[in-house]
């Protein structure tokens, strides 16, 4: 292993240790043992879970462990002294690049990594100091940086004389907890560059195995240590352990790893030691890096329903699943678990309904099997609610729309034309009206209104609906409805910024009182007492136990202020949105919703604003024309060219939504079609299939001009 040359490959991890053995025993040194030092472990499903869901796991100290997490913390064994500074170090660096002599930073690797003490001797801020809390870890952050910065700069044999030193930490054989000291250990060598190298990823394996196996009072600390890492090397960290579990997916040369049967550990270590970064940037406000920055895509080509019905079956136990760690699936990945999932869901529903007919001698009907709704135009509010209401025991099934008095058939098209303007004329933009709407109408209609939300996440359709984000946050708690009809349902923890989003003014005004620096009881004179009005009448209600008598103060206002907003956002809207939660989860009722954060719900049922028009002109299919063809070529140059309010009634007109899908514009699947018709017609769409028939149009003015005519005045359907 250590022989094979500058490209620095290794056979196998254990022809490195032989070789690393019999070189120690050579010069006398002590000899560690030949297996790694991971006790008890027979194998990955014996790893415990990891931060499962950081929305249910967000603790913020040790006292809120369990109290069988709570070990007694082991004394730390005496580390050797170390005086090298960051100084130093440069210097060594500097005089070795000069003159070629690299003996001195060879020692300083060759040493600092040889163990656990000796990385802690050389990084920890104070040998003598513990440092056993979570809120400080007691490295010398700059050290670590300005020590892995140059490691890959320096000669082979240097870096090969760190990853011999990690195999001997690695190596060690543990007795009794883990120190503190080792902790940090760990939270160090992840931190090293060499782990982004595939020849490394056998050592790189055995480290976070070991990570993955401690304890969870141990992760904890590596938890909020891993907060306090800079934006740009936690993002390093993050892609390094992505890129290690797409690899071991799909190696490109899968002669550098061992056979997947020998080291199926390996995805499942690394998963769950992701977890602990996600969970630290769950932790962190705001955020360290975006959610979005821990999706795996190569998990995409994976069989997601098998890991779906796996987890299903299993749960959370011991046989591992990526849907046990949602964050690491794409949003693409989960709607098309949600979409697989529902159409199951669909199919199962139709079965029965088939078997029900047949087992009272009755004639089947093919329109048993779907969701009918007839509406007409002129009423299409109070049809589309009087529908939905008369046929909930068939909300599961297929969704087919018809407009009375038009000829239309629905193969998708029609029933995204109904959403798009049904859900225009219901749902004010305004986000208050929320409010409104939860205070003046009652709770039967409120829950037929959040059912079209509901059918439109169940049948993939992406709504032009502007909900505060704090309704997806409720709409998932829990995401699953209880059993116990007694249980709280559409409660969760909510902030200022939450409120900013429905009420600006009364957010504002909040703030400024957190932030008074004046006497806040004398001036403002306020009790944790609130009043808000209801159908003209001015009703008051106490915050807290006897609030009416307890002034808010500068010592208290913090908490006046919570619970302001807890008031405003859940207590006084639960019987509302209730009816809301009750509605949206009886026709999306799926163990999928576990998969997803609340982001992720509303870009599922809003999909995205932004509209790309070169990515959907990339992604473009043609039948008749080629891309080159001049009709073509004066199509995009007047669409780049329209306004943002044009393309979406382009976009309306061809796909019967203006709403970019999740997978973006290349989901829509586009298709231009040669009309042979007369050039004296308008362009004709089949919404349906995202189909667009153009007549080869002479000049770029006439197809601006019929184009424009066509998409501004694109109501109805009919059959050619």
């Amino acid at each position: 292993g250590l022989e094979r040359g500058a490209k620095n490959q290794f056979s196998t991890f254990s022809n490195f240790i032989t070789t690393i053995n019999q070189k120690k025993e050579g010069t006398g040194s002590r000899s560690p043992p030949t297996q790694l030092g991971i006790p008890n472990i027979k194998s990955v499903r014996d790893l415990p879970p990891i931060c499962l869901d950081v929305r249910q796991k967000q603790r913020v100290s040790i006292d809120t462990l369990p109290q069988e997490l709570k070990a007694p913390i082991p004394p730390e064994p005496a580390l050797p002294i170390r005086t090298k500074t960051v100084k130093d170090f440069q210097d060594d660096m500097e005089k070795a690049k000069s003159s070629g002599d690299w003996k001195a930073v060879h020692d300083f690797y060759s040493t600092t990594f040889d163990s656990f003490l000796e990385i802690n001797a050389a990084f920890k801020r104070d040998v003598n100091y513990p440092f056993n809390t979570i809120e400080d870890s007691g490295i010398n952050a700059k050290f670590v940086n300005v020590v892995y910065d140059a490691l890959l700069n320096t000669p082979q044999d240097v870096q090969k004389s760190v990853l011999k030193g990690i195999i001997n930490g690695l190596l060690q054989e543990w007795k009794g907890p883990r120190t503190k000291d080792d902790l940090r250990a760990y939270c160090i060598l992840l931190q090293n560059p060499q782990f982004s190298n595939t020849s490394t990823y056998v050592i790189y394996a055995h480290l976070l195995r070991q990570i993955a196996a401690l304890t969870e009072a141990d992760h904890h600390f590596l938890v909020h240590w891993s907060k306090k890492i800079s934006q740009r090397r936690f993002k390093q960290l993050v892609d390094r352990l992505l890129q290690f579990i797409s690899l071991r997916l799909f190696p490109a040369k899968p002669e550098e790893f061992p056979p997947m049967m020998k080291c199926t550990w390996w995805i499942p270590s690394a998963t769950k030691v992701l977890a602990l970064f996600n969970a630290a940037n769950s932790l962190s406000g705001p955020p360290i890096i975006s959610y979005t920055d821990f999706y795996n895509s190569t998990l995409d080509h994976i069989d997601l329903m098998e890991e779906y019905h796996n987890w299903q079956c299993y749960g959370n136990s011991h046989r591992f699943s990526f849907c046990q760690y949602p964050f690491i699936i794409s949003i693409a990945a989960k709607k098309v678990i949600i979409q697989r999932d529902s159409e199951q869901q669909m199919i199962s529903i139709a079965r029965q309904s088939l078997v029900d007919k047949v087992s009272r001698r009755q004639k089947p009907d093919m329109n048993m099997l779907f969701l009918n709704v007839k509406v007409r135009r002129t009423h299409l509010v109070s049809d589309s609610l009087d529908e939905l209401a008369r046929k909930r025991a068939d909300l599961k099934k297929k969704l087919k729309v018809t407009f009375v008095g038009e000829a239309g058939l629905d193969m998708g098209g029609l029933t995204k034309e109904w959403f798009l303007l049904l859900i225009r004329q219901i749902f004010h933009p305004d986000y208050e009206g929320i409010l409104l709407i939860f205070g003046i109408i009652s709770s039967f209609y409120c829950k037929l209104l959040v059912q079209l939300m509901g059918l439109a996440v169940y049948n993939s359709i992406t709504l032009d609906i502007r909900f505060p984000p704090c309704c997806y946050k409720k709409l998932l708690s829990p995401p699953i409805v209880p059993c116990d009809h007694n249980a709280l349902i559409g409660i969760c923890d909510v902030t200022l910024e939450d409120l900013v989003q429905i009420m600006p003014e009364l957010a504002h005004g909040l703030s400024e009182l957190l932030s008074y620096e004046g006497n806040v009881e004398e001036d403002f004179y306020s009790t944790f007492q609130v009043f808000q009005e209801e159908f003209g009448v001015i009703k008051s209600y106490n915050l807290k136990p006897n609030g009416d008598k307890i002034p808010v103060t500068n010592q208290n206002r913090k908490e006046y202020v919570q619970l302001y907003v807890d008031f405003l956002l859940n207590k006084s809207i639960y019987k509302q949105f209730a009816a809301f939660y009750y509605g949206f989860h009886s026709v999306c009722a799926s163990y999928a919703l576990l998969l997803l954060r609340p982001e992720e719900v509303e870009i599922l049922v809003c999909g995205s604003p932004e509209l790309d028009m070169s990515a959907l002109q990339r992604s473009t299919q043609y039948e008749g024309y080629q891309k080159t063809d001049l009709t073509i070529r004066y199509f995009w140059d007047v669409v780049l060219g329209f306004s943002l309010d044009l393309q979406k009634k382009l976009l309306h007109f061809a796909t019967g939504s203006d709403r970019v899908p999740v997978g973006g514009m290349a989901d829509l699947n586009f298709k231009i079609s040669k009309s042979e018709t007369s050039t004296n017609w308008l362009p004709v769409a089949h919404t349906c299939f995202n189909q667009l028939c153009l007549p080869p149009y002479k000049n770029k003015k006439e197809l601006k001009q019929k184009l424009i005519i066509g998409i501004s005045n694109a109501e109805g359907f009919g059959l050619e």
